[in-house]
């Protein structure tokens, strides 16, 4: 029996986020739990129960409501098998709870509807927290998390992509393969400028985005979930010692060098993840340029979610357009992870609101 609580999802394939909302429209837990969905569909169920374990009602009371990309991970055959596996999952783990999976046609539905057209619910949060922002104001959602970034046109109080599917939205510019924490470093530039001259970057996944981040100062370390890509510390020397690996340095301080060579000092290493984090904010930019101009160069106000929504700002800014935080506009200020984990907080509201003719129980 489902008494006013509701529960939005959104299953990755890093992180189970999770918002709570109880009957009176507040929210009463919003939080992230790593799952490494790739190792297996049982780490899944062990992180819903984790997410349930302090709750103040019992789960088989609330309505859940969930959106996906965890089947793209390689412990599935397909998305399509990903999708069907993940459903029966979730409709287990709480016995009599009622579930709804949101589609890309914007609507929740029942696990029938689920199984028998499994990629309609495939990689569709994006549509859910743009379509959220989409009912308070027109311009330009940008959503960049730990490993991807989504750019979603606003206008007429709807979300207008351009394109569905994960490749389509790739040619498109709404989906880009950058993030704050998960992105291999050689992913996000093929060099940079050493003392003056061209250092090309090692093709080995020595450091990641979060590495970079964290020497810029903008990481958030709550982000940061998962071990290095060495397994070595998260501190700001861990995070230069692996940059400069990836160009073929070593650290200054740490272990001999010969008299005619010099280590890499934290500043300059500092310096090089500047330059990298430039080029992520361009290549970012650049989608969103692509995407305003797909769409007529719709003009209007960013709308900035996910762990890093501080980048998406300056996303906005370099596109000479005003930035507003998802939280603020959905008021939801004071909710302590409400941008970073917005398509959870939007499957909520819709499951909450949506009208009872339009929920197919399925």
């Amino acid at each position: 029996m489902v008494t006013g609580w509701v529960c939005g999802w959104d299953i990755g394939g890093a992180h189970l986020k999770f918002a709570l909302r109880d009957p009176s429209g507040a929210w009463v837990q919003v939080r992230q739990l790593p799952c490494p969905l790739w190792q297996g569909i049982d780490r899944l169920s062990d992180a819903l129960g984790l997410a349930i374990r302090d709750w103040p009602v019992e789960p088989y009371s609330v309505l859940h409501a969930a959106t996906m990309t965890g089947e793209l991970v390689d412990a599935f055959a397909n998305r399509a098998a990903g999708v069907a596996a993940i459903v029966d999952c979730c409709e287990a783990a709480f016995a009599g709870a009622a579930w709804r999976w949101f589609g890309l046609d914007g609507q929740l539905h029942g696990c029938a509807v689920a199984h028998g057209d499994p990629l309609r619910f495939a990689s569709a949060n994006w549509l859910a927290s743009a379509s959220c922002a989409a009912r308070h104001t027109d311009g330009l959602f940008i959503d960049i998390g730990s490993t991807t970034t989504d750019i979603v046109v606003l206008s007429g109080r709807s979300a207008r992509p351009h394109a569905l599917t994960d490749g389509d939205r790739l040619s498109a510019g709404e989906l880009v393969y950058r993030g704050i924490v998960r992105t291999p470093l050689m992913a996000i530039a093929a060099g940079i400028d050493w003392c003056g001259r061209y250092r090309p970057l090692m093709a080995e996944h020595f450091a990641t985005s979060a590495d970079l981040f964290r020497l810029t100062g903008d990481l958030d370390e709550a982000a940061d979930a998962w071990p290095a890509a060495d397994g070595g510390d998260k501190t700001a020397t861990g995070s230069a010692r692996r940059i400069a690996r990836l160009i073929g340095e070593d650290l200054a301080g740490e272990g001999p060098t010969r008299e005619d060579m010099e280590a890499a000092s934290l500043d300059d290493l500092r310096a090089v993840a500047a330059q990298l984090a430039e080029a992520m904010t361009v290549t970012i930019a650049e989608a969103a340029r692509q995407v305003l101009d797909s769409a007529g160069g719709t003009a209007g106000q960013v709308v900035c979610a996910g762990t890093g929504h501080w980048l998406a700002a300056r996303v906005a800014a370099r596109l000479g357009l005003p930035a507003i935080d998802f939280a603020v506009l959905i008021a939801a200020a004071g909710v302590i992870g409400a941008r970073e984990h917005a398509p959870a907080l939007a499957v909520a509201e819709l499951a909450a609101t949506q009208d009872d003719e339009h929920a197919s129980p399925g």
